[in-house]
């Protein structure tokens, strides 16, 4: 089955709109793994405007089941931060400074040599690498050669197509890019406006699914259903 992972970035927002620790960001993650999840996902940005360095920090030592950094490697204190936590996963995003969230997958073609050589340093550290793409053959075939274990299919284009009523259309090309993948031995993940709506539609479609990783929309879901129940709720759509 697909697993989920829970991005708690958007706790860490709410807490730090008044300052203090409330809500705890390291309760929450134990709670949500309690609730049923299957990892924890992070996303710090320079600006530190939501995870914090020293939330990663004391992530790594509670996090029981698999914790996955996202960022931009261009960062040096990124590279750092997960060389130091040594994460399950490392997950490559090419987002620019202050960008309010991720918009696009790599250039595997373009920047092939640069992420050949920052894949290999985290690898040499025993860290799995993932990397987001847009659902393009072409991008996932040079993804294979840098090297990484795993793409991650950036889905905001099926989560906009599925809400205006064009689904088959709209996973359309990600089922291309899902067999791809597999047809290459490369694993395979996806996230970006994944929710209850859609999510299960997915998840039965894509071959090879082997992980979500989910924010924004399963916090707020929260908001009205609780986060015990949306984290399951969540996990019973990937059940196919």
């Amino acid at each position: 089955m697909t697993k989920l992972s829970v991005n708690i970035n958007k706790l860490a927002t709410l807490r730090n709109a008044r300052g203090g620790n409330n809500p705890d960001i390291l309760k929450a993650a134990k709670d949500i793994e309690r609730f049923g999840a299957d990892g924890i996902t992070v996303h710090p940005r320079p600006d530190q405007r939501h995870i914090r360095y020293d939330d990663v920090y004391a992530l790594k030592n509670i996090v029981q089941t698999e914790l996955n950094i996202e960022g931009n490697p261009t960062e040096e204190a990124f590279v750092q931060l997960v060389l130091d936590n040594r994460p399950t996963q490392v997950t490559l995003v090419p987002d620019a400074k202050g960008q309010l969230t991720s918009n696009h997958g790599w250039d595997t073609v373009t920047h092939q040599e640069y992420l050949k050589e920052i894949i290999a340093t985290f690898k040499q550290a025993g860290i799995r690498v993932s990397i987001f793409v847009d659902p393009i053959p072409e991008m996932v075939e040079a993804a294979k050669t840098t090297g990484t274990d795993r793409v991650e299919l950036y889905t905001e284009a099926y989560a906009k197509g599925y809400a205006e009523g064009r689904k088959e259309d709209a996973i359309a090309p990600y089922i291309i890019a899902a067999k791809k993948a597999r047809e290459l031995g490369i694993g395979l993940n996806a996230g970006h406006d994944l929710d209850l709506h859609n999510l299960a539609y997915f998840a039965a479609n894509i071959p090879g699914l082997l992980e979500v990783s989910i924010g924004h929309a399963l916090i707020c879901d929260a908001i009205y259903l609780g986060l015990e129940n949306t984290v399951q709720l969540y996990k019973r759509k990937l059940q196919h």
